[in-house]
């Protein structure tokens, strides 16, 4: 984002490891802008809440690496307009990327991966505010759901683990007043009261969750790449988004493809849909459009597939011009989830060629 701000046509791949006190900026950049990294480095570690040495890192004492080098000539020849053998802007990597849509919750997406998210955003939120002063930054979720007939009946179970401060244990286990603060506080309101029959909370199940973050766990970009996504209810094709402007397919394919899914199921063309797209690298148009209902399409897939292709631009140029990514909006997708959240930013949420489609089957 800070380079999008002063670039927009900037290359950005930017991988970053963290550990214990330690944090690694590698990758290639290719750009004009004057952007202090260090800087930048700490200010987002600060923000997360890593602002005392006891929690594994400090923003004001770690120590920040800088090792970028420039975009490949080769990579670049590819994806520039007018270099490669493709005149128009190519796809900046081979691969297959993925959207996916269902009508399992008013965002149209699974439920599961929805609330798992919201669960982390509310723990975040109540440390922030004070509310759960003894909370950590560090914390993750899991929902396990009860289908019947394929529709979502009740939740199996719920697993928040959220760090938190040595005082809230006693003989290495979170204290029990504790864990009922989590469920009442953080869990319950966040959760469709209807679907809570007979479920298990499991909070901290190992015992306790003091020695976190950094410290507790080496962090890596693209380790994450299911609960950036739909939670496994859809196949991922490997690559990560955080890092990557949107040159690289990687991240805006998947993006286009999630609005593509999106506004199948926003139209009424089916309950579900899985959009898979495939690039070649230096190439302008996808190599393959599928598109998969699980048989809940009003028309066949190929059908959709073929409408698709007819209202939606899924070449890279177009992908940024249909949904304006040259911009710094992407600070925000680092936490939950980059799909699924009405935020203004977030343009591949939109259901605006829903109305066209329904108009082009006709029923």
């Amino acid at each position: 984002d800070a380079i999008l701000a002063q670039d927009p046509t900037a290359r950005v791949a930017a991988e970053t490891l963290c550990n214990t006190g330690l944090v690694v900026l590698a990758g290639e950049i290719t750009t004009h802008a004057n952007v202090d990294y260090i800087q930048v480095a700490r200010e987002t570690i600060k923000r997360i809440g890593y602002d005392n040495t006891d929690y594994g890192i400090d923003y004001r004492g770690c120590a920040v690496m800088v090792c970028y080098d420039k975009q490949s000539p080769d990579i670049a020849q590819g994806v520039d307009e007018g270099a490669g053998i493709d005149l128009d802007q190519g796809a900046g990597d081979q691969g297959l990327m993925f959207g996916y849509a269902c009508d399992e919750t008013a965002e149209l997406m699974p439920a599961a991966i929805h609330y798992a998210h919201r669960l982390v955003e509310r723990q975040s939120q109540m440390r922030k505010d004070g509310r759960l002063p003894w909370l950590r930054p560090d914390a993750k979720s899991q929902v396990t759901m009860r289908y019947v007939d394929g529709k979502p009946h009740s939740i199996d179970t719920v697993v928040l683990s959220t760090q938190h401060d040595p005082s809230m244990s006693e003989n290495k286990r979170m204290k029990p007043q504790a864990i009922e603060e989590v469920i009442e506080t953080i869990i319950k309101p966040v959760l469709p009261k209807e679907w809570l029959q007979n479920t298990r909370y499991l909070v901290n199940p190992p015992g306790q969750f003091v020695i976190g973050g950094p410290q507790g766990d080496c962090g890596l970009t693209g380790r994450k790449i299911i609960v950036d996504t739909y939670g496994g209810a859809c196949p991922h094709g490997g690559g990560a988004f955080s890092g990557k402007d949107p040159s690289k397919v990687d991240r805006s394919a998947a993006y286009a493809a999630r609005y593509v899914a999106k506004n199948v199921v926003a139209a009424g063309l089916a309950k579900q849909c899985q959009v898979q797209v495939a690039y070649a690298i230096g190439v302008a148009k996808p190599m393959n459009i599928t598109v998969y209902t699980e048989g809940t399409g009003i028309i066949p897939d190929a059908d959709i597939a073929k409408l698709v292709e007819a209202h939606f631009d899924l070449r890279p140029r177009g992908i940024v011009k249909m949904l304006d990514l040259l911009k710094p909006i992407y600070q925000k997708t680092a936490a939950y989830g980059h799909f699924g959240r009405e935020e203004p930013e977030f343009t591949w949420e939109r259901t605006d060629k829903a109305a066209a489609l329904k108009a082009a089957v006709g029923k």
